[in-house]
């Protein structure tokens, strides 16, 4: 995955408490184990007037005028601002594939459901908790602000608002690591290829039987 250090991004705000998976991608798209290929379908029951469908050409769907990320000011955000228990749900990991595939690297949010939350991680997105009067006070400044962007510094642990004031936020150490230099579960693995590829050969001398 790729390495999060430094984001500064455009913001998009979803106003919403209690976001759970299936809103974020509904079930009928968990079909495919890919991890690509989801972002189109991102928030697909609200985004669309018309009910998707797995392999379906978004591009010619109806769009709901209604629905916050469809506004043109958004397009194009990689930082998603809401409210309290975002992710909550089921646990499907489609759901941080899709948010990272529409193209949000970081999500702020006043807290989010336990599984979700590590599963942001494991996909390379850098979910924050902030106080609810922060998130308050950035969604306000969104609204009044087209084009508002946030600073998002991992190394730093902050989160910088244009006018300067930062927020500090907690994340744990080995997940920072991991962050910082791109290491999914896989890569962290791959760290010791060199072991593994010395302890399948001492095995594939001393029990040839299991390679005949």
């Amino acid at each position: 995955m790729d390495k999060f250090v430094r984001l500064e991004g455009l913001v998009a705000p979803l106003d919403r408490s209690n976001v759970d998976t299936d809103a974020i991608i509904p079930k009928q798209f968990l079909k495919s184990i890919k991890r690509a290929g989801f972002g189109p379908n991102a928030f697909d029951e609200w985004r669309y007037l018309d009910v998707g469908e797995p392999g379906q050409d978004c591009s010619q769907r109806p769009k709901n005028p209604d629905f916050i990320l469809n506004q043109d000011r958004y397009q194009g955000a990689e930082i998603l601002v809401t409210r309290a228990n975002f992710g909550c749900g089921s646990s499907r990991e489609h759901a941080p594939w899709a948010l990272l595939d529409y193209g949000f690297k970081a999500i702020i949010a006043e807290s989010f459901a336990d599984i979700f939350f590590n599963n942001c991680f494991k996909n390379g997105i850098l979910p924050i908790v902030l106080p609810a009067a922060e998130v308050e006070a950035i969604v306000q400044q969104i609204a009044a602000t087209p084009g508002y962007k946030l600073v998002v510094d991992l190394p730093a642990q902050q989160v910088i608002r244009p006018d300067g004031h930062a927020v500090a936020f907690q994340v744990d150490p080995f997940r920072k690591e991991c962050l910082l230099n791109g290491w999914d579960d896989i890569g962290l693995t791959l760290r010791h290829a060199d072991k593994i590829k010395a302890f399948e050969d001492k095995r594939r001398t001393e029990q040839p039987w299991l390679f005949a």
